[in-house]
């Protein structure tokens, strides 16, 4: 879509937030080596550069922890990070209003306005999982989510289901970012009808 010079830029960091055990670490190393590994809780963050098919895109995914004391630290993230993916423990429900809470507070910094979002509503592969449907009802998205793309994503860290999904669907979101500041319009948020109606005439190619 767009012109043949709207290009995301070679490098584009992209940013992982979400609550400690939503299982960020598990489905970037699942994402970046098909394995499925046994993480500790990230004091920190971890780092993984993604190779994209999108002319030469590489993606530099930061995933930071989640723990109380980590959330203070992921405003130092903001500014220059091109795109947020926010990841959500679909099966513990105790905690989506927790998760709902973090995210509103993140969605207010300037440093992320307009910025696209994707929603991962992660390890639907156990039982009970809420579904996404009702993950982005619970989370409010169409509100909160203001004058931004966005999106929200089933998968599975363990099994690797939706991932390459969503970051494909990033580079999209980037995409259309580029396009709209070149045609001087704003980004603004969809629901997730014109989300399925938008994302299935997409033409962006597969994260490898």
């Amino acid at each position: 879509m767009g012109s043949h010079s709207s290009k995301v830029p070679l490098e584009t960091q992209i940013l992982i937030l979400g609550l400690d055990g939503s299982g960020k670490s598990t489905l970037l190393y699942k994402l970046k080596y098909n394995e499925a590994v046994v993480t500790v809780p990230t004091v920190g963050f971890n780092v993984e550069m993604l190779e994209t098919k999108e002319k030469g895109c590489t993606l530099t995914v930061w995933d930071v922890g989640g723990q109380s004391q980590m959330r203070a630290y992921w405003k130092h993230y903001y500014q220059d990070s091109s795109g947020l993916v926010y990841v959500v423990d679909s099966h513990d429900q105790n905690r989506l209003s927790e998760a709902k809470q973090e995210l509103e507070q993140i969605l207010e910094h300037e440093e992320l306005e307009s910025k696209p979002l994707i929603v991962l509503a992660n390890k639907q592969d156990l039982p009970g999982a809420a579904n996404a449907d009702d993950i982005a009802e619970t989370l409010n998205l169409k509100e909160i989510c203001g004058n931004r793309n966005w999106l929200i994503q089933p998968c599975s860290g363990r099994t690797g289901e939706g991932l390459e999904n969503c970051f494909r669907k990033m580079v999209h979101l980037l995409k259309t970012a580029v396009v709209n500041r070149e045609r001087g319009y704003s980004n603004r948020g969809f629901s997730l009808k014109e989300r399925n109606a938008r994302t299935s005439t997409s033409s962006v190619k597969s994260v490898t």
